[in-house]
């Protein structure tokens, strides 16, 4: 039996050998020499909050990130955006050059976790889990990034590539299209996009994603002696709130890909609502019909198509008031979907190719509704895009945010390979 052990082992490893070019297999060692630099610096990078409206705290991580890349040989930029938008700004990296395909590498600075919230250190809590803010969602694929860049650094292999880096300081909370505008121009100057958002395991990858927009929904009502609800007040603005609420849930509830939270829900006499903070106030009293309502939420979809019919059908149910009562609902765009496609498709099958050489199965199309939105989404009509390349983990948006410690080190040795064949 020992014997069979014996053999097995040795028979994987030829087999991973033959499967990989010696430059390959070098960059795979390289990889592993390296891990304990990076995760020193992934964790650097995590113990720093980033969240979208700490705009010191995006600057220091990108500030970090691009002093990496300029030691890697990219020239470096720091892309400011409008003061109205409140945000950070982008890091955009580039190397000009005319070997292989024209690479466009997306992740991003910020995290969802903002300065008032609870911060949670990176944490080896297993030899296979670590925690902290961010860590999968993206800072362990930015760093994934920086790893991989490296290790082909370290081998002469970037040499007369030519490749793009754009790291958002928005994508958690994003400043809309105004904000895009850089990042979308260039990406249309390369061939293909790579996005390291977190990744679901080592086997599946990200061929489309949904798109997000919000709305608001604004209820207003009679206000008077509770006494007279159901009557010559009619109904108030928290029965109408709820009315609509419950039909969009029935009407709208099993169409796949489609889903709409409602985020925040604000009623009484009187709301207020402050956008620069999300913050919501109410004033009421139990005797009182509520004459204001607000309920504030997003909309998720795959394709304009399903995105207009939702609306369309949301507004229907809207106008089907109780008695005194109104309410309206707007839109907001965010970020478009990125409907799967066969050239993403076949972006899939190059990694799918690397994975099997490595040993590590064979790599398919996750589920689009099993991603939120994401950066890549605002580029996916003009270049063939992937996504879900980064750490792979779970929890991410919560404080139980975990990355797999065991496959970081192979998702990297992975990137590395798949960057090499696409540049050469």
């Amino acid at each position: 039996m020992k014997k069979l052990v014996l053999f097995l082992l040795l028979g994987g490893c030829s087999t991973y050998a033959q499967s990989l070019t010696k430059p390959e297999s070098t960059l795979v060692a390289t990889v592993k020499k390296q891990m304990p630099e990076t995760e020193a610096f992934l964790e650097k990078v995590v113990n720093i909050n980033s969240g979208s409206l700490n705009k010191e705290g995006v600057r220091q991580v990108g500030n970090l990130m691009g002093d990496e890349f300029k030691k890697l040989g990219f020239t470096v930029e720091w892309v400011t955006l409008p003061d109205s938008l409140n945000r950070a700004g982008h890091l955009v990296a580039t190397r000009q050059g005319k070997k292989g395909k024209k690479l466009f590498l997306i992740g991003h600075l910020d995290t969802v976790f903002e300065k008032s919230l609870p911060m949670e250190p990176y944490t080896h809590t297993s030899d296979s889990t670590i925690t902290g803010q961010g860590v999968n969602d993206i800072k362990g694929g930015d760093v994934m990034i920086i790893a991989a860049l490296k290790a082909m650094q370290q081998q002469q292999l970037l040499d007369d590539t030519n490749i793009t880096v754009y790291l958002t300081g928005d994508e958690e909370s994003g400043g809309g299209m105004a904000s895009r505008l850089d990042f979308i121009e260039r990406a249309k100057r390369c061939d293909l996009a790579l996005a390291f958002e977190t990744a679901q395991g080592l086997n599946l990858v990200t061929t489309g994603r949904r798109g997000s927009s919000s709305w608001t929904l604004d209820v207003r009502a009679r206000s008077g002696h509770s006494s007279r609800i159901f009557s010559d007040l009619g109904y108030g603005a928290i029965y109408e709130a709820a009315r609509i609420l419950t039909e969009f849930r029935r009407v709208l509830g099993q169409e796949q890909y489609l889903t709409f939270n409602p985020g925040l829900i604000v009623g009484g006499a009187d709301v207020k609502y402050d956008d620069k903070t999300a913050e919501a106030r109410a004033v009421g009293k139990t005797n009182i019909i509520a004459g204001s309502a607000l309920v504030k939420g997003d909309l998720r979809f795959l394709g304009e198509a399903q995105k207009e019919k939702a609306r369309v059908r949301m507004h229907e149910i809207v106008s089907k008031s109780l008695p005194l009562t109104g309410s309206k609902i707007t839109f907001v765009d965010g970020i478009p979907s990125m409907e799967p496609t066969a050239a993403n498709d076949k972006l899939r099958l190059e990694v799918d190719k690397v994975s099997r050489d490595m040993g590590l199965g064979p790599v398919a199309a996750g589920d689009p509704g099993s991603r939120g939105a994401g950066d890549v989404s605002f580029i996916a009509e003009y270049l063939p895009c992937i996504d879900g390349l980064g750490a792979s983990g779970k929890g991410a948006h919560s404080i139980e945010e975990t990355m797999n410690s065991k496959e970081y080190p192979l998702l990297i040795q992975r990137t590395a390979v798949l960057l090499y064949r696409l540049t050469r």
